[in-house]
Order: structure tokens, then sequence, then C-alpha cells
């Protein structure tokens, strides 16, 4: 039901689109949140964004950097721009069901989400 693309390798300095696209229910209210992994480490949220689109929520490591927005509606972008080789990663999108779709006080956790998509991997070479 969730599904990103858009990754692939870049330089240092370059940017790059990730986008999440989620089939839900007629009815369904959701936020959705971008999340990162590297193997061995601990996954990390970087950005979700509410239902409407109004409000956004970043990680500070991509504050500044990195644009999450609300393009159909049932369709997210991630703007990555400067990328860093720190920001080498697997990326995954996931989805939050909830009544007014807004994103949780424990969003960067990510246990709140209830659809997670199989990840795209962006690498970053300087």
């Amino acid at each position: 039901q969730v599904e990103e693309s858009g990754g692939g390798s870049v330089q240092e300095g370059d940017s790059l689109e990730l986008s999440c696209t989620y089939s839900p229910l007629t009815a369904e209210t959701f936020a959705t949140g971008w999340f990162r992994q590297v193997p061995g480490k601990e996954r990390e949220g970087i950005s979700c964004i509410n239902w409407s689109g109004g409000s956004t929520i970043y990680a500070d490591s991509v504050k500044g950097r990195f644009t999450i927005t609300r393009g159909s509606r049932n369709t997210i972008y991630l703007q990555m721009n400067n990328m860093k080789p720190e920001d080498t990663a697997m990326y995954y999108c996931a989805v939050r069901k909830t009544q007014y779709g807004y994103c949780p006080g424990s969003w960067s956790k990510g246990t709140d989400f209830d659809y997670w998509g199989q990840g795209t991997q962006v690498t970053v070479s300087s």
C-alpha cells in the first residue's frame, strides 16, 4: 500500500527528490513520515507532514536542506538539496491513519505509523 521511489546515487551537494504513494480508503485521513536507516544504526525520523500539508516537521539533521510536501491526495514528496555523504541510507515512507491527520508528538520514533514501504536506497558520494 505504501511505495517509495526516486532513490539513487548522487554527488555531495546534489539534489534528489523521493516520492511516496499510498492508496487509502476513501474516508481515510493520514499523516506521512519519512525515515532513514543505515545498517547497524537506529532508524531516524527525518520529516512528517500532516493531512492537509499545512504542518511539517523536520529533524535537525535535515532542516533547511530537505522539504516535505503533499502533492495529490495520496502522494508525498521529499525534496533533498545540498546532500551530504551522511545522508546515505535506506529511506522509508510511513503512513499513520489518524482521525485528524496530524503528526504525533512522538512521530520520529516511527512506532505510531501503520503502514511502511519497502524503502529506496540513497547514496551520496563525496
